[in-house]
């Protein structure tokens, strides 16, 4: 992916359910247009699910997912089946692909299930059916297709982008809380853990925000911050920061510029903010003995001092001074189980799609289990909280 593609997560999630040998990358292939898919009569060819980043007319950006078969068997079977499972977590739609000439069977009813129970938008899609005499009626969630005769394809993307219903206003990352020609510092520190050549995605996405609302970024560092806002002329609507130099920063800005950071923005922007900010509450509550989750949606090299396994594990043992425990997870690999958590403390989620994000907030709210992420805890140990909120007066509220 060039740095000009669409981030996979502001990306359409389209994945592909079904028995092997139902056609599911066939019908990738088809879909696109392409050959993306490893496409063999062997049962059992996809192992894993494989994802590919894609333009899709008239949908525009998405990420197609294809699946291991849902009746794959045995110990390696049964691991392949629960990876399937999991990509149901990211889906914004499912397209469960019945071979036609086998039909609707058990392993197509049980993924359906728990595709209704997840309230995704899906498409029962009959492939193959070019070998039935006489294919059904299409609706609106069915349809009949051939992946190799190319058969209501065309038909079948419609559907999709159909099924696939915008939720109301646009949401932005900054841009609804400024207006046009407003100034907007980004305080971006370049140390060691930062990409060579590059800022992270949050700091690309909040940029291009401001840019679109016709406003005015100006990024710095926090080591020339303070020159920054005495070079401007003026005196800019907010600050938004990385969290990790979110004390530094909040001492050098004056208290009647509103300061919050790009984890905050993306805590409210893709997830829950208020559920966030009640859960760094909980902190307070840790004992002796406590686990911990740090939790990421994307896999990188650690680095000396890493943020999640190094900075904010001393953060929470400094700020309440017990014996926790830690563990660690990232990328796909978040726990099924969370009850043996006090405390979830997740990355702002930048890789990661709406709908997982809010489904790993779920999956903590549903498990009674306090979840935060890492601006937020950062505010809330450097004693800054309520002021990084304050642009949010319903969730500064909650402080109170």
């Amino acid at each position: 992916m060039s740095l000009n593609d669409t981030p996979s997560g502001e990306r359409l999630h389209i994945a592909l359910f079904g028995r092997r040998n139902a056609g599911k990358s066939s019908l990738i292939n088809a879909i696109t247009g392409q050959d993306l898919a490893v496409v063999s009569d062997i049962k059992g060819t996809t192992t894993d699910p494989v994802s590919k980043a894609m333009e899709l007319l008239p949908l525009g950006p998405v990420v197609m997912i294809d699946t291991p078969g849902l009746d794959d068997s045995g110990t390696l079977g049964d691991l392949r089946v629960k990876k399937a499972y999991q990509v149901l977590n990211k889906s914004d739609i499912a397209l469960l692909v019945v071979d036609s000439a086998e039909g609707f069977k058990n392993e197509d009813q049980l993924i359906l299930d728990r595709i209704k129970a997840k309230n995704i938008p899906y498409i029962i899609v009959y492939n193959k059916c070019d070998l039935i005499p006489e294919p059904g009626k299409s609706d609106d969630h069915t349809i009949y297709v051939s992946s190799t005769a190319k058969t209501n394809i065309n038909e079948l993307k419609e559907l999709i982008a159909h099924s696939v219903k915008p939720e109301g206003e646009i949401k932005r990352v900054v841009g609804d809380l400024i207006k046009e020609d407003d100034i907007i510092v980004l305080v971006v520190p370049i140390d060691k853990a930062a990409p060579k050549g590059r800022l992270i995605l949050p700091q690309q996405q909040t940029i291009r925000d401001i840019l679109d609302s016709q406003a005015t970024a100006v990024v710095c560092q926090n080591t020339t911050l303070e020159k920054t806002l005495k070079n401007l002329g003026k005196k800019p609507v907010m600050v938004i920061t990385d969290s990790q130099v979110f004390d530094q920063v909040s001492k050098i800005v004056p208290a009647d510029i509103p300061l919050t950071s790009f984890s905050i923005l993306f805590a409210r922007y893709k997830g829950n903010l208020a559920l966030a900010v009640q859960g760094v509450a909980s902190l307070k509550n840790l004992k002796d003995g406590d686990t911990v989750l740090i939790a990421e949606g994307c896999t990188h090299h650690r680095q000396c001092n890493d943020i999640g396994s190094v900075k904010i594990p001393n953060w929470i043992l400094k700020n309440t001074g017990k014996k926790i425990n830690f563990e660690f997870s990232s990328g796909t690999e978040f726990p099924a189980e969370l009850s043996k958590y006090a405390l979830v403390v997740h990355c702002g989620g930048c890789m990661l799609n709406e709908r997982e994000m809010k489904f790993r907030l779920r999956c903590a709210q549903d498990e009674g289990v306090p979840i935060t992420n890492y601006g937020i805890l950062i505010a809330y140990v450097t004693g800054i909280l309520k002021r990084s909120v304050a642009l949010f007066p319903d969730i500064a509220a909650l402080l109170d």
